[in-house]
């Protein structure tokens, strides 16, 4: 569902900032939200994410010189301009032009040079730092409209590709392919069952009747680039290379938990063989929770999104008290049929499957279970899953 609100609302700045709209183009970018699966896509393991109707809407013309201007409307009118002769990589004085930057770069990479510049103008709905992957978002759609203004032929699973590709190279966050998969390929009402491993992927039908999807915001930011993200994926790039020396195998994603438990001495740090085993028993979550999804079991489902937390808390350490408390209390809660972190960590949301009767109880006893540890408010979001990016006509 598009909002028309904010689309009016991008268009309006788009002839605030640059004199008119003549010409001008409307876009849009889903976020996302991680139903199972955290942590796995860099292991070369499964993930179950869902496009969400919440995303980043852009307004964008060419121009006829090599000027590109952004403006955020989100960050005050925050207006920035470059050019396609200064893509720097993780330029400070970019700020958050360097998502979009890098999409650019990222295409030029691979042969798609752009002769003429674009301006462009964003209003999104996602709220920034909370893990519902506005930087992805924001990512996917500089690629659509950049695909679309400039003509070039490029299948969305190639966008996802070359948004991660600008997050990792361009802005140094190795993130996995999970966040731009799941906003580029987004099917309405659907979650991606996806294999990192080798980009294969089914859709599967979530059928909710009388639950909703509820994500709840820490309101504390975390930024994915900070040291303990990448210190994560190292940790496990580590363990893999230790665990090649006594299995076949590409990535952590390809151990089951038998070949992980017979193996695991191979990995001669204490710290790195609980982070690998996050990874390895998270992946066999993932496959277990969409096979209870498609037996219409969702009591399982549910016990093994509670599993997959205490999994991030106790084994990879990448909850922190906010999320802990949330999670915690939403255990308690009758009516909720699981609840855990999604996102990187350090910050961001849980996400909650609850019973349509218990949302209000669930939004009572959560929010103050967490003002009365945390004392500051959470915030309580219903969301839909939606498609992925179009052109807004």
């Amino acid at each position: 569902m598009i909002d028309q609100e904010m689309k009016q609302a991008v268009l309006d700045g788009f002839a605030k900032e640059f004199g008119d709209n003549e010409g001008v183009k409307c876009y849009f970018a889903p976020g996302r939200v991680n139903l199972i699966g955290e942590h796995t896509d860099y292991n070369g393991g499964h993930v179950f994410p869902c496009a969400l109707t919440i995303g980043t809407y852009a307004a964008a013309r060419k121009r006829d010189d090599r000027v590109m201007r952004f403006v955020s409307l989100n960050f005050d009118g925050s207006r920035r301009e470059t050019s396609l002769d200064d893509l720097v990589p993780n330029d400070p004085k970019a700020g958050w032009t360097n998502y979009p930057k890098g999409v650019v770069w990222a295409f030029e990479k691979r042969g798609m040079k752009l002769e003429t510049g674009f301006d462009m103008v964003i209003i999104g709905n996602i709220p920034n730092g909370s893990g519902l992957s506005s930087s992805a978002s924001l990512e996917v759609l500089t690629g659509f409209a950049v695909r679309d203004m400039y003509g070039f032929d490029v299948p969305n699973q190639e966008l996802a590709l070359i948004g991660q590709d600008a997050e990792n190279n361009f802005n140094g966050c190795n993130c996995g392919i999970m966040d731009q998969f799941a906003s580029a390929m987004g099917k309405k009402d659907n979650a991606i069952f996806l294999d990192t491993a080798d980009l294969s992927f089914e859709y599967a039908p979530i059928h909710l009747d009388g639950m909703k999807i509820v994500v709840t915001n820490t309101n504390k930011k975390h930024k994915l680039t900070d040291s303990q993200y990448n210190a994560r994926r190292s940790a496990c790039e580590h363990a893999l290379s230790q665990m090649q020396t006594v299995c076949d195998i590409k990535g952590l994603g390809d151990l089951s938990i038998e070949e992980f438990e017979a193996h695991k001495d191979a990995i001669t740090d204490d710290d790195e063989r609980v982070k690998a085993r996050h990874a390895v028993y998270e992946n066999q979550r993932t496959l277990d929770a969409v096979s209870a999804l498609k037996a219409g079991d969702l009591e399982k489902f549910g016990k093994l999104m509670n599993a997959s937390h205490v999994s991030l808390r106790d084994d990879y350490d990448v909850t922190g008290i906010e999320l802990d408390t949330l999670a915690e209390a939403a255990w308690k809660v009758d009516g909720v049929i699981g609840s855990r972190m999604t996102g990187g960590g350090f910050g961001g949301c849980t996400v909650s499957i609850v019973k349509d009767d218990a949302i209000e109880s669930f939004k009572e006893q959560v929010g103050k279970a967490y003002k009365d540890k945390i004392g500051y408010d959470c915030t309580f979001y219903i969301v839909s899953i939606g498609d992925g990016p179009r052109v807004i006509e």
